[in-house]
This record gives C-alpha cells, structure tokens and sequence, in this order.
C-alpha cells in the first residue's frame, strides 16, 4: 500500500518487523501530517504497539525506514527522539514521588536546569489541568490524572510529536472520556502533531487523521471523511468493522486455496 500523501511529519516505508516467525509488521507504509491528531485504530494484536517500540528506538528494524520532521532515525536516533514526547501504555510513574517531583526527576534526565525545568513544568501542568496539585503524591491521583501527569511529564521538553500508546487502558470512562478530549484540545490549541494508539473506535473524531493497521498491516490511511469515503460507511465503527472484516474473509480464502 502507497504511502498516504500527508506532507512532512513522521514519514514510515516499508516497515517490517517479527518476533521469530512471528510477524508483527508487514510492510508498513503512511505518512503522518504535522499539527494533526492521528488515530491508530487496530485491535489486540495489530501491531500498534511494535510499531510505538520501533518509533521510540526500543527496537529496530533490519528493513524499512523511520523519518520524524525529515530526520532518519536509524542514521540520527538523538535527533529523532528529542522531538519526542512519549506516553507508554504501562505506568511509568514513580508513586512515591510528588507530581512536582516526578516532573523534576524527569526533566534532571534530560538535561534541564533546575530553573527551567519548574517553569517549563508549571506551564506543562497547567496545560493538563494539575495546577495547584504539585506536592501531591502520584499515587494519591485518579487514574486519570495520573495519564495526565504522564502526559505533562513527556511535554516537559517541548517536544513537536506526541506518542500515546492506548493511554486510556484502564480508566474508567469519565476519566477515559476526559482525557481524549483533552489531548484533542491541545492538539488544537498547540499544533503539536498527536499519534494516539487505541483499539477504541470512539476515541477517534470525525476531525482526526486515521490509520487502521490489522493483521500487521495498514488498511486505511486518510483524514476521517476520506476513509469514510472510500469505504462506503456512515460512521468510523462501521468503516473499521469493514475493513477488518474483509481482511479476515481474504486470509480464511487464502488458506482454503489449495
């Protein structure tokens, strides 16, 4: 599948990556536009979180090629990831610290004066409604807002991509709800370019760009209306529930063939 012609931002071809024999990513190609909230909308088992690995450096690919904002990210990895923000799908929190705490403990790593760091963090955590909380300890926060901490905390360096990796797992759905909105508004409000992974067809709007990855391989990717469009569909659900089910008409003919 071509590339979806969004213009510069992260620039993905010809991604493959397995486990053993085992594939998890089978030619992955798209093109992610700058300033926009992107959805990757797949179930369990997609890919979706082999492919956050290989963005963020944990693991890399022997074929294929990453570019964020034109930096190759085999050839320049620092460059790369300090573009980045990056929100796991496990917590990685320290509980035990304040909120002011795990702000500093992280902005210390990257290099951050003392200074700027609590400026930098006072703004971060207004930005994502925790001001007023920062000598709170981390574990006494709701879910919620312990995603938002989290998402505070990978604001810290100014970053111009935001990787979210199913960053509602396990909250319940006000604080779920919440939190999609919110990213959603600062998107809007910053222009920061937004890859929101999920396997939750109503955290994607009719605004977003959309990549439905299946099966380790992109189905769709187009801005909403366009997948929409294309698949003859009223709404996301439906366009998801369709291209995944042809997916799995076509392997089931595919091992019938003898």
């Amino acid at each position: 599948m071509e590339a979806a012609k969004f213009g510069l931002g992260v620039e993905i071809n010809g991604l493959h990556f397995a486990y053993g024999s085992k594939t998890a990513l089978d030619g992955v190609s798209l093109s992610i536009r700058p300033g926009r909230f992107t959805a990757i909308l797949g179930p369990n088992g997609a890919g979706k979180s082999t492919l956050f690995s290989l963005l963020c450096g944990l693991i890399a690919s022997r074929e294929g090629s990453i570019r964020v904002l034109g930096v190759d990210l085999a050839k320049a990895p620092r460059d790369a990831l300090a573009q980045m923000g990056i929100v796991f799908q496990q917590q990685t929190l320290d509980l035990d610290l304040s909120v002011a705490q795990n702000m500093a403990y992280f902005g210390a790593l990257r290099g951050l004066s003392r200074k700027d760091c609590e400026r930098r963090a006072t703004i971060c955590l207004e930005r994502m409604g925790l001001e007023g909380r920062e000598q709170e300890k981390a574990r006494n926060l709701n879910g919620g807002h312990r995603r938002r901490l989290e998402i505070a905390r990978a604001l810290l360096c100014e970053p111009t991509l935001l990787l979210l990796d199913e960053p509602t797992v396990g909250l319940d759905v006000p604080s779920r709800t919440g939190l999609v909105e919110h990213v959603h508004q600062l998107c809007a409000d910053s222009r920061l370019t937004v890859l929101w992974a999920t396997h939750l067809v109503d955290e994607v709007w009719p605004n977003d760009d959309l990549v439905v990855l299946h099966q380790g391989r992109v189905r769709a990717a187009a801005a909403v209306e366009d997948v929409l469009d294309k698949t003859g569909c009223a709404d996301v659900n439906a366009a998801f529930a369709a291209l995944t089910a042809a997916t799995k008409q076509a392997s089931s003919a595919d091992a019938a063939t003898p």
